[in-house]
């Protein structure tokens, strides 16, 4: 690809999409179109990249961003749906959304690079709204493009990260940042940064396979990875271990006064289950330099982001 090449970006105003237009950018690429249908985060976006395509659609929804697809020459989904009490919302994004998108890209009928990115859930034996619509949404995006009538040289590659979200309250004097258990449950935490630059090495062709999980390479506890996180930003948040089953009941009597809470039951039973995925040499295979983790917290939390540019969630 080249820096002339358009390319599409759905969930543009997301985590992962505002990360990589930063760094598609850095590297010369200059006619980038983002989709995203949260009004706040999109704003954030038009604001922070005035001169790029920004268009908030549902995207589960027909409508005039389809005109959007028109002489693109890649597609990266990065649209997802996270945290909800309704399964609906998960349904739409995570599964009508990618089936609407893609139904868009092949009626274009031209040569079209896709980077769908997935997650591991599908593989994991955790059971929520997201693990249930992630699997049955790379169903639709794995499908041989043929079926759905694409040029036979459609090229879809698919890219499963897994991370995990925290609470951001290390920069509130005061904060508490509550811990379920003892926190001892092993996580595999992946920088945005080395995914974003993943998908580029996809777009540039560097990737010839068709569907790989990634992993972050370091395993830590939940717990180490709030004190690390703690320690490096110098943050005076209290870290409180609460026992999970009043955990379980705090977040249950959270969601009756929020319908739209940042975090819910279901998601702490999948977060505490103890798994691991498989590591595997993805900076080899994408030809990335990882990351280490306080190299990636002091990006994160040391280097302040633009005033105005939190994301909502």
């Amino acid at each position: 690809m080249n820096a002339n090449d358009k390319i599409v970006i759905t969930g543009g105003a997301g985590l992962v999409g505002q990360n990589l237009i930063v760094r598609l950018k850095q590297r010369g690429f200059n006619r980038l179109v983002a989709i995203h249908k949260h009004p706040a985060n999109t704003a954030t976006l038009r604001r922070l990249h005035p001169d790029i395509t920004v268009i908030e659609a549902d995207l589960a929804e027909p409508g005039e961003w389809e005109g959007a697809f028109a002489g693109a020459s890649a597609v990266v989904l990065s649209q997802a749906q996270i945290g909800s009490l309704s399964r609906e919302h998960f349904d739409r994004n995570n599964v009508v959304a990618s089936q609407r998108i893609l139904d868009v890209v092949r009626s274009q009928r031209k040569t079209l690079l896709v980077v769908h990115i997935s997650s591991s859930v599908v593989n994991s034996r955790a059971v929520d709204f997201y693990t249930e619509t992630k699997g049955p949404g790379e169903a639709g995006v794995g499908e041989r493009p043929a079926v759905h009538g694409a040029a036979p040289d459609t090229d879809v590659r698919m890219v499963r990260p897994q991370a995990s979200r925290l609470a951001r309250a290390f920069h509130a004097e005061g904060a508490h940042l509550p811990v379920p258990d003892r926190g001892d449950f092993l996580r595999q935490p992946l920088y945005a940064g080395d995914l974003c630059n993943m998908i580029i090495a996809c777009l540039d062709g560097r990737f010839a396979g068709r569907t790989v999980d990634i992993s972050g390479l370091e395993q830590m506890t939940y717990l180490d990875i709030v004190r690390q996180i703690k320690d490096v930003v110098g943050s005076r948040t209290v870290i409180v271990r609460i026992p999970f089953r009043l955990f379980w009941w705090l977040l249950r009597a959270y969601a009756v006064f929020d319908t739209d809470p940042p975090f819910t039951t279901r998601q702490l039973e999948a977060l505490v289950i103890p798994e691991s995925f498989p590591l595997i040499d993805w900076p080899a295979m994408f030809g990335c330099m990882p990351t280490s983790f306080p190299a990636a917290i002091e990006e994160t939390f040391r280097n302040r982001p633009t005033p105005g540019s939190s994301l909502e969630f």
